[in-house]
């Protein structure tokens, strides 16, 4: 609990590894993550480091490893991953992993080159074939339309008894026939013939088809519509244009068969070739899915393996060399519980390695701000990133993630208070948590998805705590329950029959003797939901809740702030910041908790009449205005309130002119308040603050040279104006804040008003149109009808509406809790640790 409450204490340690065993030891202190490493070359560029050498190889090593898990997706063989990552590699195998990874590389490449290479002959004596096939086609209707132009025409003979394949016709004739024959893109059959026909002026003819098998794209790799096409020509110019134009429009074009009998000894040579090359490429895919398969069993560990070794050669590079160059240094941030594991680790290390000099450690004092060490758990680590997103936790300051795991929830459930939406989230979160280890959970991509994983256990009560307040409020989808029988009794009216018919609403008086029988024993009575003020009387029940809730919380708030005092040793602090705020705060808005409890508990339905308002009381209260005639709450309460005001007016100076005039006293040789704390000591040379401080210290402890240089510094640098002015400027922002923050804890009765009228139009919208309906048809009709209401309830009062109780959960958290203790000015302690390593391969990119 004391982790929880706050940050762990840490110490700066200074390690001397051997060069020799450096390798090792920061092995074994990446598998604990106990340290956090500081970079000693800084003014050293990254590329200049010693180690960056071992680290570009780590860096080719992943790309191989990448390349590999690629092809290994792509042959759909299923990626083994462990649930125990093996250790970083000792130094000599990392020689042997390296030329493993970079022969499997060159094997793969040369056989998948291969593989594109047959699947590209395949394709193309595919495309091949198909061309032959549809353009033998186009030869009699060619022959048709040739011999009725050649007819017209007496010079020139009859071709019927010739196909036109055959060159001897056009040879009598003295013209050159060309033949232009490929396939052509679906997309681009228009343009290409229409460009044909202005180039050419209508000296070809064209003939195309489509192919009724879809083709692979050679440049794309999807299946495509192709159309062959077959074009003759007169002349060798105009075959040129041709060519061209084909080569244009990216046409794959194939050689055309001069006569039948060619064309048929092409076919049957094609169909030989392919059914060699299905066969050659079956084999090839054959050897190179072994070849996955067999690098598929090591890539896991090859993986994990690589990433420890660049991590480990990463944070060589933050340690420097001493003069010679036979030790490495390195400073760490360590948490003081961790000191002894530190020390095991380094000597296992060093055992590993057979070093004959032991690594070894050593705590040095230092000034320098720590960073902020929280341990959480799955259930903790969701409440611990709400606060961190606000500000990591400065250094040995009261966490609010303790408080925030009951705070949180509670609030987010008095502004959506529903006993049915709340069981739905429930059911929500219990099944994530339920299923938490299923590796589609723990790795899905998706952000939102993701988003709901990481925070189940704060959905999970939010849904347990929404079925708390939902009782309260006493509302299940907007509709009242009836957990006991209702402390309202009607008979006891003795209403006539005329009574009911002549008034639309009676009043229950329960001045009547048995009309009334005591309050209801949980919650709101369920006889309010048929109330015609129920609106009226719900309103001033949450408005009043909400405000006891804010001034409670506040205060709450700055009770934690004297314990940031008692902590840190400023007892100053106590006297006057801690109590003249707590005050302030009782003296004003806690007496008006006071009023509203005081009035439920004084006052009755017999004499509620002649109860006060306390809004008027509260405001008359701080405008000096009442006199002995004036109704009042309890006897003297004009003095008790004089007497608060001016506890509370006399509070603002105190913390206005108290701690800048104190630290300037100290800082002219007073004595401070108490006895200061001794042993390790943070200080921020830019607090004012501390730098007066730091003077008493020395008074107590007794000056050396060096204290008496830094006391020197201190004195030159503390600055009564600045104190001055940050302290006028937090107490003018406490007091704006206490009026401000209460107003702004209205917003529970807000959104839980809004909430509960929502959910009822919803049902009186939806629900009850369906159950109105004929039983004839409403069994029919209740099933969309209910379908819908439940999709609405959903995404709208539990997703929409959830969301915004949420946002408003975390603005009351974050601006009026946590700014009363608060400060969030620290850095999240990073150990080197291997367990921050992917160890899945959802990262490669297919």
């Amino acid at each position: 609990m004391s982790s929880s409450f706050r940050s762990e204490p840490m110490c700066l340690a200074q390690l001397f590894l051997q060069a020799g065993s450096a390798y090792e030891c920061l092995s074994a202190l990446g598998e604990r993550g106990l340290a956090q490493f500081r970079d000693l070359n800084p003014s050293t560029s990254v590329f200049q480091r010693k180690y960056v050498s071992e680290v570009k190889k780590c860096e080719e090593m992943e790309r191989i490893l990448a390349y590999l898990v690629q092809e290994i997706k792509r042959a759909d063989i299923p990626l083994p991953e462990g649930t125990v990552t093996p250790a970083a590699p000792p130094l000599k195998q990392m020689l042997e992993i390296q030329e493993q990874l970079q022969k499997l590389e060159v094997e793969l490449r040369e056989v998948t080159k291969n593989k594109e290479k047959l699947r590209k002959n395949l394709l193309e004596l595919t495309e091949y074939t198909h061309m032959l096939r549809v353009t033998q086609s186009f030869i009699r209707r060619t022959v048709e339309i040739e011999s009725y132009l050649y007819t017209n025409y007496e010079e020139f003979p009859t071709l019927e008894s010739e196909p036109l394949a055959d060159y001897s016709c056009m040879h009598r004739l003295g013209a050159k026939l060309g033949f232009v024959s490929g396939l052509v893109h679906r997309a681009k059959i228009d343009a290409f013939e229409k460009m044909l026909w202005r180039v050419c002026k209508g000296c070809t003819i064209f003939s195309y088809s489509e192919l009724e098998e879809c083709l692979q794209d050679p440049d794309t790799g999807e299946p495509t519509k192709w159309f062959v096409f077959l074009i003759s020509y007169w002349g060798e110019q105009i075959g040129q244009k041709v060519k061209k134009i084909c080569d244009c429009y990216h046409c794959h074009v194939y050689p055309y068969p001069s006569n039948s009998e060619e064309r048929r000894t092409v076919m049957e040579g094609l169909q030989i070739r392919i059914q060699d090359l299905h066969i050659v490429l079956h084999k090839t895919e054959d050897y190179l899915r072994q070849v996955l398969a067999k690098a598929s069993e090591s890539i896991y560990t090859w993986d994990v393996q690589v990433k420890k070794m660049k991590a480990i050669y990463h944070v060589l590079n933050l340690c420097s060399f001493d003069v010679t160059n036979k030790c490495l240094i390195a400073e760490v941030w360590c948490p003081v519980s961790d000191l002894p594991n530190m020390r095991r680790a380094l000597d296992e290390g060093s055992r590993e390695s057979r070093a004959s000099v032991p690594s070894f450690m050593n705590t040095i004092p230092t000034k320098e701000t720590p960073p902020t060490l929280i341990r959480t758990n799955k259930f903790t680590s969701g409440f611990q990133n709400i606060v961190d997103a606000y500000g990591i936790g400065s250094y040995r300051e009261v966490n609010p993630a303790v408080f925030t795991i009951v705070t949180f929830p509670f609030l987010f459930a008095v502004m959506f208070g529903d006993c049915g939406h709340g069981f739905l989230m429930f059911l929500f979160a219990l099944f994530m948590v339920l299923f938490e280890n299923h590796p589609k959970l723990q790795r899905s991509q998706d952000e939102i998805m993701k988003m709901f994983f990481q925070g189940r256990y704060i959905i999970l009560l939010m849904g347990l705590f929404s079925m708390y307040t939902g009782m309260i409020y006493n509302d299940c989808f907007s509709k009242s329950f009836a957990i006991f029988s209702s402390s309202w009794n009607i008979s006891q009216m003795n209403w006539q029959h005329k009574d009911m018919e002549d008034n639309p609403y009676l009043t229950l008086n329960p001045n009547v003797t048995g009309v009334f029988r005591g309050a209801y024993p949980f919650g709101i009575d369920p006889i309010w939901n048929l109330a015609n003020n129920r609106l009226s009387f719900l309103n001033s029940f949450k408005m009043k809740m909400s405000i006891i809730i804010g001034i409670v919380h506040m205060t709450f708030g700055v009770v934690l702030g004297g314990f940031n005092h008692l902590h840190f040793r400023k007892t100053y602090n106590i006297y006057l910041v801690f109590i003249p705020q707590l005050l302030f705060m009782l003296c004003t808005f806690g007496y008006l908790v006071f009023m509203i409890i005081y009035k439920w508990l004084a006052f009755s339905a017999e004499n509620s009449r002649s109860a006060p308002s306390i809004l008027i009381q509260f405001i008359n209260m701080f405008l000096f205005v009442g006199n002995g005639t004036d109704n009042f709450l309890f006897p003297g309460q004009v003095i008790v309130q004089r007497i608060l005001i001016a506890v509370a007016i006399v509070s603002v100076p105190v913390l206005l002119f108290g701690k800048p005039l104190y630290l300037y006293w100290l800082h002219n040789g007073g004595q401070g308040i108490g006895s200061y704390r001794k042993g390790y000591r943070l200080v921020r040379r830019e607090s004012e603050e501390d730098i007066a401080l730091l003077m008493t210290h020395d008074v107590e402890e007794g000056n050396s040279a060096l204290d008496t240089r830094h006391k020197d510094e201190a004195k030159e640098e503390f600055k009564f104006v600045d104190v001055f002015m940050d302290q006028v400027i937090h107490t003018i922002e406490y007091c704006l804040g206490c009026i401000s923050n209460t107003a702004s804890y209205l917003r529970l009765w807000a959104l839980s008003l809004a909430h509960s009228q929502l959910a009822e139009v919803l049902w009186a919208m939806i629900m009850r149109v369906g159950l109105r309906v004929d039983a004839t048809y409403g069994i029919l009709l209740l099933i969309p009808v209910s379908a819908l209401f439940m999709v609405l309830t959903v995404f709208i009062l539990l997703v929409m509406e959830g969301l915004s109780a949420f946002l408003h959960a975390v603005r009351l958290h974050w601006v009026e809790f946590q700014n009363k203790f608060y400060a969030g000015e620290g850095y999240k302690f990073t150990p080197f640790s291997f367990q921050d390593i992917s160890l899945h391969f959802d990262g490669y990119v297919t």
